[in-house]
Order: C-alpha cells, then structure tokens, then sequence
C-alpha cells in the first residue's frame, strides 16, 4: 500500500487525539428529512462511523474479532445510549466526531461523543457496548486494549 495509501486510509479513519478520537464527516442529502435537517436516525450513523474508526486506529479490527483471533469470534453490541439532541445539522456541514473512552469494567466499554460543526455541540451522547463471545456471553475487556482506549494523561 505504501505511504500514500497509509495516509489515505489513516485521513479516512480520522485521528487518535490525547483524550480519544476525532472524525470529520460530511452531511450528504441521504441524511437529510424533507426539512433539509438531518433526520434523527442518522446521527446514530455518524456516531458509529466515530467508534468503528477508534477502534480500528486503537488496533481492534471487527475482521480480526470475527476470525476468532483472540480464541473465539468475539463481536461489539451496544447495550445502553443515551442522546441530546442540541442543534440540527445541514446539508454540506462539515462535522467533528469526537469520541473518548469514560470507562472500561469487565466486559463493558462506556464512550462519550460529541457531534460538532465549527465548535458547536449539536449532539451529545453516551453508548454502552459490551463485548460477547459467539454463544453470547459477556467476555471480559482484553487487558492488552486498555493502553489504547484509556486517555493519556
């Protein structure tokens, strides 16, 4: 792939910060309602696309988790999210997805997000994940993740 194809990907997946993640993303006539706003339903979107892109750049990849890497096929599920809705977001806004790790108990990981344009918050929300193994059962958080999702301080 070599270096552009590193950066390529690395600018696609936005960025690792001191307390989290941060992702850019544009709003596209697709997330919008008849209102011209975004719909509701959609900021769901973006705040995954935020998530996904944390863990991938923190080194968890849902293919490596799938493949049974760490001795079983282990997935995310969201269990809990709480959202507050402050402002609506426009056609072309370009938002910041920040993403941070709150806290990490057993098999639970709780992330705060913020969805911003130009330094106003529109949407914050709480997300609750866990991680389960194929039958379903809570599997404990792997210690060698923790450097990776905790700030640095």
């Amino acid at each position: 792939m070599g270096d552009h194809g590193e950066q390529l990907a690395a600018g696609l997946s936005g960025m690792l910060t001191t307390t989290g993640h941060r992702l850019m993303a544009r709003v596209y006539y697709a997330d919008t309602d008849f209102s011209g706003v975004v719909y509701h339903a959609r900021y769901l979107e973006f705040l995954e696309r935020g998530r996904s892109d944390f863990l991938r750049l923190a080194g968890v990849h849902h293919t490596e988790l799938a493949d049974g890497k760490h001795g079983e096929r282990i997935i995310w599920v969201v269990r809990r999210m709480e959202i507050d809705f402050a402002a609506p977001a426009r056609i072309d806004d370009v938002l910041t997805v920040d993403t941070r790790t709150e806290e990490i108990s057993g098999a639970r990981i709780t992330m705060a997000q913020t969805l911003s344009r130009g330094g106003q918050v529109l949407v914050r929300a709480r997300v609750e994940a866990a991680i389960v193994g194929e039958g379903g059962r809570p599997r404990r958080f792997p210690k060698e993740w923790l450097p990776a999702f905790m700030p640095k301080s």
